[in-house]
């Protein structure tokens, strides 16, 4: 076992850190086109749902938030326990393709539900499914690639994600202006994408094999056995917390972009416009993780953050919310993949699964307190104050990694 004792700060700067798209595994790949599959059927349904559940189904803003933040939180409970069984059974291939095919099956409930009871089951069921891959598959991305081109894989599988979560809402908005604004028809066009993504991990990706990976198979790994993870491993799980608590659901941006006036068929532009600028800027910042120092990228990440959130509470036309969500996107590129790098470089190889858990439920947790704080300031104060709390907690986010350098002196 061989952990990176790397400085968080420093830059790599090894020859191999410039290798092609082509060095990555092809499992990598096959884990990305996953990826982007699901998450074309996922925003799909998610560039509608929130609309959805208030003009058809009745649900307040409050409602909205509390179903969302309980969701999110689900899935990152269930990252932790998932990510643990994949460090004891030393597999993780099984996980990720049952909690891609979890997610698959839920896909048909939204278009059926005649409650948002309904909603809430599936959107449960599908972050259980969430909560199930998640660590195993970010774990298994670092079982498969080199270490020197960790911050590319991620950046890769990040991007491509990214990829889907742009055609996801594009063919939602197709769809809507072609079965004329009928959400539950268009609801349906998502299950088929969920699918292939479910077949692709069956048949394409391949887990390396026990002797390749320095893992502990048969002995059973514990919560004690979060002792030997480092210090600099948990700055890393309260500064991912301080993240999510500035960045609430996205389906308030959603619910911004109606709220000034954006038509119901146009809604899904919003994701559209976050994921293209997201997608385009993954992968470029992962390979820059791998060659400079990660704490410049994340306050330009953070920069970015706060920048989207005010332009958010500030915005009255469409076109101010799109540029919000395209920079909301941009802060999304440059530290999702790098947050992901951070928890890997700073973990045993065999509490990879255990340290993606934490780091997720952690999140989780916060995800759940920032969307009903985001729901509840919207419907008490309004939709201005839920974005400029979110601007403040990126700004204490921005202040806890200054303090953070200096006290390690690292660049």
């Amino acid at each position: 076992m061989q952990i990176d004792k790397q400085p968080l700060g420093a830059a790599r700067t090894s020859p191999t850190a410039r290798q092609s798209l082509g060095s990555l595994p092809m499992s990598i790949w096959a884990l990305g086109f996953g990826s982007l599959f699901m998450d074309t059927s996922s925003e799909l349904v998610h560039s509608l749902l929130p609309v959805y559940m208030v003009t058809i189904l009745g649900a307040s803003m409050v409602t909205i938030g509390l179903i969302e933040g309980i969701a999110e939180a689900t899935a990152a409970i269930t990252k932790v326990f998932s990510g643990v069984l994949s460090d004891y059974l030393g597999k993780r291939k099984f996980l990720v393709v049952l909690g891609y095919g979890l997610g698959a099956v839920t896909k048909p409930v939204f278009p059926l539900a005649t409650s948002i009871w309904w909603v809430f089951g599936a959107r449960f069921v599908d972050r259980v499914g969430k909560g199930i891959r998640g660590a195993p598959r970010d774990a298994l991305v670092a079982d498969i690639t080199p270490p020197e081109l960790l911050g590319a894989a991620y950046g890769l599988r990040q991007s491509l994600d990214s990829v889907g979560a742009f055609i996801g809402p594009v063919l939602a908005l197709v769809f809507m202006v072609w079965f004329a604004n009928d959400i539950k028809a268009v609801l349906w066009v998502g299950v088929v994408p969920a699918f292939i993504a479910v077949a692709l991990f069956v048949f394409a990706v391949r887990e390396p094999g026990l002797e390749s990976r320095s893992t502990n198979k048969g002995v059973p790994i514990t919560f004690a056995d979060a002792r030997r993870l480092e210090l600099s491993y948990w700055f890393i799980v309260l500064l991912g917390a301080v993240f999510t608590l500035a960045r609430f659901s996205e389906a308030f941006l959603v619910l911004r972009a109606q709220n000034v006036g954006l038509e119901l068929g146009f809604v899904p532009l919003v994701l559209i416009a976050m994921n293209v600028v997201y997608a385009a800027a993954a992968y470029p910042a992962g390979v820059a993780a791998d060659r400079m120092s990660r704490w410049t990228l994340l306050l330009f990440g953070l920069a970015m953050l706060i920048l989207a959130d005010l332009v958010l509470a500030l915005a009255a036309t469409p076109w101010q919310v799109f540029a919000g969500a395209a920079l909301w996107g941009l802060h999304m590129g440059l530290t999702q993949g790098l947050l992901s790098k951070l928890v890997a470089d700073n973990a045993p190889a065999t509490l990879r699964g255990t340290a993606f858990g934490i780091f997720n439920l952690v999140s989780g947790v916060a995800l759940l307190i920032a969307s009903v704080v985001a729901g509840s300031l919207w419907e008490l104060v309004g939709p201005s104050a839920t974005f400029f709390a979110g601007a403040m907690f990126a700004a204490i986010a921005a202040l806890g990694i200054l303090a953070f350098r200096r006290r390690l002196g690292t660049a």
